[in-house]
């Protein structure tokens, strides 16, 4: 048995069939996201130390494996998943634990391992203004003096990390301390998330590599890839913690997808126009890397053909230079695919709180929800 099989916060009073306490802080006094966010990094910080102690026991090489995991997963990150995770376990009636709070926390690794393998498959150089994973083991192979390519060690250790992540995800929410009901209802939706992850990170790829640069696939990719694991599945793996009603789910998909969509694009704006000292990513590197998103898109679809072939041959330049990703700013302002991105943005929001409006939530769940809806697409950086 691992460390980590034995891990759930401390607690007092029984456990019910939905995972949570009874007679345990019955409803909370009202929580904001900072108590939250606090709450979710010290179940992550605790299970990190017990998977560091187990690793550390297999081989000390192993010890920067644990020390980029942790700087990785401590390091950064506004903790939206587990926050959405948390409001709709709330929202349909959950009370709350520090159960809950580990077993919505495992989404923070699911998180981590979706952004290493990315970094990877675009050959990001930073994330979140440090190293990326794989820059970060390449460069220690090289001061090392190896033997082999320290890029080829760089991109697989990345790989194995990321890999490592996805399955501590499960493992964490498997021994969060949730009762046997909860888990498996909370299963199908976790199980199905990761699924939709990768297959939205494999028709990004498929994009790059096809050029395909039409907005219904550009919306698929950013579906799969981002919105529905950054929003909508959250949502309903707490609903269904909390053995949500089916009117409550649909309803929660109903706000979720829309502003998972509008988190998305918003993402991609600021991959284009964003400040770097806020991205932690340097400017315009969604271009440099050929990312076919609903802004680009947007673009090619509303250009003529000559800036069309501009703006396609130069997406996926490695070496464009400041100049050239300056131009092509000015292709895609020019053709307006920034103001209809902005327009969808906003559409894609206003549908999602209205989705939320229809339906009475449990406890302060709601102004949580809205609150949540407007720091996922906040104009920032």
């Amino acid at each position: 048995m691992s460390p980590a099989s034995t891990f759930a916060p401390s607690h007092d009073g029984p456990v019910n069939g939905s995972g949570v306490r009874t007679g345990y802080r019955q409803w909370m006094s009202p929580v904001d996201q900072a108590d939250l966010r606090a709450r979710v990094e010290k179940a992550l910080a605790t299970f990190i130390a017990q998977q560091r102690t187990l690793l550390a026991g297999i081989d000390p090489a192993l010890d920067p494996v644990a020390d980029t995991i942790e700087a990785f997963v401590m390091g950064g990150g506004k903790r939206l998943r587990p926050a959405f995770a948390y409001w709709g376990f709330r929202g349909a009636g959950g009370v709350d634990s520090d159960e809950v709070v580990g077993a919505v926390a495992a989404l923070e690794f699911v998180q981590a391992s979706a952004l290493i393998h990315d970094d990877v498959m675009d050959a990001s150089d930073t994330r979140r203004g440090e190293p990326a994973v794989h820059r970060r083991f390449a460069t220690m192979h090289a001061d090392h003096g190896w033997e082999g390519d320290p890029e080829a060690f760089g991109a697989g250790s990345a790989i194995l990390l990321g890999d490592l992540c996805l399955a501590w995800s499960d493992e964490l929410l498997r021994c969060s301390g949730l009762g046997t009901g909860a888990l498996l209802r909370a299963r199908p939706v976790f199980d199905l998330m990761r699924t939709e992850v990768i297959a939205g990170q494999y028709l990004d790829v498929h994009a790059q590599v096809t050029a395909d640069s039409s907005l219904q696939r550009a919306t698929t990719v950013a579906r799969y890839k981002s919105a529905k694991y950054t929003v909508e599945r959250p949502l309903l793996l707490g609903a269904a913690i909390a053995d949500a009603t089916v009117e409550i789910s649909s309803a929660y998909s109903a706000y979720g997808l829309p502003l998972g969509e509008a988190f998305q694009l918003r993402d991609d704006v600021l991959g284009v126009f964003g400040d770097p000292a806020v991205t932690g990513k340097p400017a315009g590197d969604d271009l440099r890397e050929g990312k076919r998103t609903y802004l680009v898109a947007a673009a090619v679809a509303a250009a003529d053909p000559t800036t069309a072939a501009q703006l396609r041959e130069s997406l996926g330049d490695l070496d464009l230079d400041d100049s050239g990703v300056n131009r092509l700013r000015e292709i895609i302002v020019g053709t307006g695919a920034l103001d209809r991105t902005e327009r969808r943005i906003a559409s894609l929001t206003d549908a999602a709180l209205a989705a939320l409006n229809r339906i009475s939530l449990a406890d302060e769940a709601a102004e949580m929800l809205t609150d949540l809806a407007r720091a996922a697409t906040r104009r920032a950086g």
